[in-house]
């Protein structure tokens, strides 16, 4: 296949494709009207073509009786008043020149000229004209020929008229075509409005508004889609409240769970290690008072279960500080999130760590806090660990209207691995669509708030808002 003809071929589809509908449909119109004017044009070409060769043939059918009456007429005349009178009977003639010869075949007279200039243009003329033709009718005077009259035949002011008509009809196709047009323009404006209105629809349900709603357009098949469309929303919106109220209930039950775990951690555990401790210091006591080597032996070993007594506490209360954060709900939330970032601080002095929480309320709720540290918590841990920053800002606000918006702001490399590395466990964890991401992602949507994660320059801004108003009756933990 030619280079020219496939670049042909796919540059149509790519003019075509993406075109709004009222275009494409502009654009059928008006290859409909170029096909009707294409064989309109024809028609009137095929018929005038036709009526030509009859009116033609018709006046060359004319002269040779006319020459015979004007002869019959004029048989005592001279011939210098019979040419003449001859030339003057031809003026009256049309689509046809005569030309006047003597008997010597010289120019006697000449029949009808054509006056001023033509109107039809060449490539009309020679669409209508028919062929060529010429026809010699002898002149016969009292049995001698005195001369010849040379007929041709001369369509031109057949083509004229023609052409007048063909011009006259194509500009009031024209003025009524472009006013069917500007018609349809703005026709097709009002009735594919509604699809406008669905896709704007569409695209807030994407970005799961779901109380959009589409106005019923006077079209019938478009009012039912926009009924559909409507109902949709409708599913859509409460399938999404149910969610909600579940994830709630479900946050609930699951801090309720993490809440008797700690206590029971607490007052069971913790008095167990407390004795294990207790009876640890009294065998040590007692062995002060026995001889060598039972004495060395017991020390060593009653040193030995003091060590591991102080390391399974210390594992227990970073266990009780995950399960419930200590002071959350009695001590207020600016307070319990400046201890948290103190902390990292501290286990982190080689970066920057900054903690900017406005005058905050003692506490939204137990949800809403709980949702705030553990946000705070994973989202500082993820910036510390695995950002390769210098700079950490957090900060939490309470706005004018009433949410509540936390954002952790780092200056280190962003998404993705550092040069010349791959993704780190972390990354993919934490930053990257991950546990640690969807947890979080999954925590605020619960509660019908938003999280955002994006870059800056330089680093990454994670970004989240929350409503501040406390649960409601139904969700509140038993």
């Amino acid at each position: 296949m030619p280079v020219g003809i496939a670049a042909g071929r796919g540059l149509v589809p790519a003019l075509w494709s993406g075109r709004p509908m009222r275009a494409r449909l502009m654009v059928v119109v008006v290859l409909i009207n170029l096909v009707a004017a294409a064989i309109s044009g024809a028609v009137i070409i095929h018929k005038a073509r036709s009526a030509t060769e009859v009116e033609t043939a018709a006046s060359l059918a004319v002269v040779e009786p006319l020459v015979a009456e004007t002869l019959q007429a004029l048989q005592d005349a001279p011939l210098p008043g019979l040419f003449r009178t001859l030339a003057l009977r031809f003026q009256g003639l049309r689509h046809v020149r005569v030309t006047l010869l003597d008997a010597g075949n010289r120019p006697a007279g000449a029949g009808p000229q054509r006056e001023g200039k033509r109107r039809a243009p060449r490539w009309f003329a020679a669409l209508i004209a028919p062929p060529a033709q010429r026809h010699e009718v002898p002149l016969v005077l009292r049995g001698a020929r005195i001369g010849t009259a040379l007929v041709t035949a001369e369509p031109s002011d057949e083509i004229d008229e023609v052409w007048g008509y063909a011009l006259a009809l194509g500009l009031t196709g024209l003025s009524l075509s472009l006013a069917m047009l500007a018609i349809l323009h703005v026709a097709f404006g009002r009735i594919l409005s509604p699809l406008a209105q669905l896709a704007g629809g569409l695209t807030r349900l994407e970005q799961q508004d779901y109380g959009a709603r589409v106005d019923r357009p006077d079209t019938r098949e478009l009012a039912v889609i926009a009924a559909r469309f409507n109902r949709l929303a409708g599913a859509l919106g409460a399938a999404r409240a149910a969610n909600l109220r579940l994830h709630r209930r479900l946050l609930t039950a699951e801090e309720d769970e993490r809440r008797r775990t700690a206590l029971e951690l607490h007052d069971e555990f913790g008095p167990c290690l407390f004795a294990l401790e207790a009876n640890s210091s009294s065998i040590a006591r007692i062995a002060g008072t026995l001889d060598e080597p039972a004495r060395g032996r017991l020390t060593q070993r009653t040193d030995d279960i003091a060590a591991i007594v102080k390391r399974v506490q210390t594992i227990n209360r970073a266990l009780l500080n995950r399960l419930r954060p200590a002071g959350l709900g009695q001590v207020p939330l600016a307070r319990c999130l400046e201890l948290l970032v103190r902390e990292a601080a501290r286990h982190h002095p080689e970066i920057g760590v900054e903690g900017r929480f406005a005058p905050l309320k003692d506490g939204y709720g137990d949800l809403v806090d709980l949702t705030i540290y553990r946000c705070v918590q994973e989202g500082l841990t993820n910036a510390l660990r695995h950002a390769g920053a210098e700079r950490v800002v957090v900060a939490v606000a309470e706005e004018a209207d009433g949410r509540l918006r936390l954002t952790v702001e780092d200056d280190g490399g962003g998404f993705g691995p550092q040069p010349g590395e791959g993704p780190t466990e972390g990354q993919a964890e934490g930053f990257g669509e991950g546990r640690g991401l969807a947890g979080m992602r999954e925590r605020v949507e619960a509660l019908g708030g938003h999280l955002a994660l994006a870059p800056r320059a330089p680093g990454t801004a994670l970004r989240i808002v929350l409503p501040a108003g406390p649960e409601t009756p139904e969700e509140e933990s038993p």
